[in-house]
């Protein structure tokens, strides 16, 4: 093979790999994981109880007329970003994650994002805990923040806003 055939190649395979990385939609995949952060097909851990019912007592307690919107349970592995990062400017993966870090403690919202490019907002479960500050969802963020999780709970979709409500988190 001649060199000017090889650069050919070489240009080609780039090109391909580049359209490969853009059909996943993940914004700015060049972002990588830590070597130890886990795959989309080996997470590096869990998060979320699996519920026996989708929405908890104090969820459908707080409803209007007791009917919470529609919700189904769910376990989806992604990665853990800053969801308001990821949205504004794509940041996500190692590079990011000390950032993350500091806007999870400071109330930014935590996301999941999927190896499709889904993208969802992780929120705890039981409504009044949650609102009451009773819940420790916050604090596994950001011991995970840029890390691959397998995550599972309660899947809602409200013009086209998905999120995923978590359940174990409740102060002991």
């Amino acid at each position: 093979m001649t060199r000017s055939n090889m650069l050919v190649l070489i240009v080609l395979l780039c090109a391909a790999l580049a359209v490969v990385a853009q059909s996943s939609g993940i914004l700015q995949p060049q972002m990588k994981l830590a070597a130890d952060a886990g795959t989309y097909d080996a997470p590096m851990g869990k998060i979320g109880d699996k519920p026996a019912e989708p929405w908890s007592a104090t969820t459908i307690e707080a409803a209007i007329d007791k009917k919470p919107n529609a919700g189904k349970v769910v376990t989806v592995v992604g990665e853990i970003v800053d969801f308001s990062c990821y949205l504004q400017v794509g940041k996500h993966g190692e590079a990011h994650a000390a950032c993350a870090k500091k806007c999870f403690a400071n109330g930014q919202p935590i996301g999941l994002l999927a190896k499709n490019g889904s993208v969802y907002v992780l929120m705890e479960e039981e409504h009044h805990p949650r609102r009451d500050a009773q819940t420790t969802l916050r604090d596994a963020a950001i011991a995970h923040a840029g890390h691959v999780m397998e995550v599972t709970g309660t899947a809602s979709s409200v013009s086209g806003q998905n999120a995923i409500f978590i359940s174990g988190f409740l102060k002991k």
